[in-house]
């Protein structure tokens, strides 16, 4: 059942922005996430509509997905299961149910996902997988990154894609915050994919 502070037609605690107060910039994002070829995973029933209600931040946030997407360089499924680990890190339901998908398109495995998911030791995967997923879970769990872990990283990808990267799971740690606080709901017909908090 859906708690009783959520906009039945929006999904999460505000009703959607009013397009007609939004500027031309503004209402063309809020048209690319209706757009079932926009780009956007979800549409406006997701972060992108909850962000609408701050146009400015709504715009901004495009700019950095759109580079951290397209002009960053990092391979599809290391930024899918970057965002996974994200999720998981945070228990953010949508997101994973966003992105899990998403992850097996890319090419990550059902097992790697089941290992985020449940977070089960990663000594036996790949140096690539092992550090994406070390390092979300240092960086969120922790809130420490090990000199290991950080020089194993920095040799792998440089410097650039290690700020990318780490810029990744800032930016979906960022998204999963504010689905938290606007308690976005999943899809009707979406099962929770993460265990349930204690």
């Amino acid at each position: 059942m859906m708690p009783s502070d959520i906009d039945p037609v929006s999904g999460f605690r505000l009703p959607f922005p009013d397009r007609e107060a939004l500027d031309d910039d503004a209402k063309a994002l809020y048209d690319r996430f209706c757009d079932p070829d926009g780009g956007s995973y979800v549409g406006l029933r997701g972060p992108g509509g909850i962000r609408l209600h701050s146009p400015q931040l709504a715009l901004r946030t495009q700019n950095i997905n759109t580079y951290l997407r397209r002009d960053a360089g990092i391979p599809l499924a290391n930024r899918e299961l970057s965002i996974l680990v994200t999720a998981r890190e945070f228990d953010s339901q949508f997101e994973w149910c966003a992105h899990e998908d998403e992850a097996l398109k890319a090419g990550i495995s059902p097992e790697v996902i089941e290992i985020v998911r449940h977070r089960k030791p990663i000594d036996d995967l790949p140096e690539e997988q092992y550090l994406i997923i070390q390092l979300g879970r240092e960086m969120f769990g922790d809130h420490k990154v090990t000199s290991e872990t950080f020089a194993r990283a920095l040799a792998l990808w440089g410097e650039r894609h290690l700020l990318d990267f780490v810029s990744v799971m800032a930016n979906y740690a960022n998204t999963a915050a504010i689905l938290c606080v606007f308690d976005m709901q999943l899809p009707e017909g979406k099962e929770p994919g993460l265990p349930a908090l204690d």
